[in-house]
């Protein structure tokens, strides 16, 4: 059977939220000069689009739901990071990091380095590893040895299964560098859980 409209729709806004995640995870890491404001805007107008209109079909409401609940939940993310840049922390250049420092004072490295969200981490391994491989870079910049990939998954997994037992559908972690340490914070989609583990 050949997917409705509003099903078709729906794919995109998947697709485009994806997307979206992708390039602001790029801007975290110094990939891009400036936030994805186009991206946001074209994403947060049709999820507007799409709240003021009736839909139908029960599964395809649960589904704009699942995603309208994830793109509220990154945009809180995203926009706490952003404050974060600004009250002090520096542009994240691409390549082999050097802190900026102030003519009289210490380097001044706060950021956030990656975010992402998971549902089933075991059926993501391709984001998963760019997550640990983003969680390894900075530990190491900072002069930590990396965690082993396997110790890294099985703590993913572990507070995935955790929230999703507590109602969260997904499940979003961000690595991030704070007056020279690195924390790994996961933070659930749907509620407010949150955990640190450095």
């Amino acid at each position: 059977m050949a997917p409705s409209e509003v099903q078709r729709d729906l794919q995109q806004l998947e697709a485009d939220l994806r997307r979206l995640e992708a390039e602001y995870n790029m801007f975290f890491a110094g990939r891009l000069p400036r936030p994805p404001w186009e991206t946001r805007t074209r994403v947060e107008a049709v999820v507007k689009r799409f709240d003021r209109a009736y839909i139908a079909n029960y599964g395809d409401r649960f589904r704009f739901t699942t995603i309208q609940s994830r793109f509220a939940a990154l945009v809180e993310l995203w926009d706490r990071g952003m404050r974060a840049r600004d009250e002090g922390g520096r542009p994240v250049t691409s390549g082999r990091a050097r802190p900026d420092r102030d003519r009289d004072g210490p380097p001044n490295d706060d950021r956030i380095v990656h975010v992402a969200s998971f549902s089933d981490p075991s059926g993501e391994r391709q984001k998963l590893r760019e997550l640990y491989n983003s969680l390894a870079a900075a530990r190491r910049e900072v002069g930590d040895d990396p965690v082993p990939f396997d110790r890294f998954a099985d703590l993913v997994r572990n507070h995935v299964t955790r929230m999703k037992a507590e109602g969260s559908g997904e499940v979003a972690f961000r690595v991030a560098v704070k007056d020279g340490k690195v924390s790994l914070t996961a933070r659930a989609l749907k509620g407010l859980t949150s955990t640190d583990e450095e």
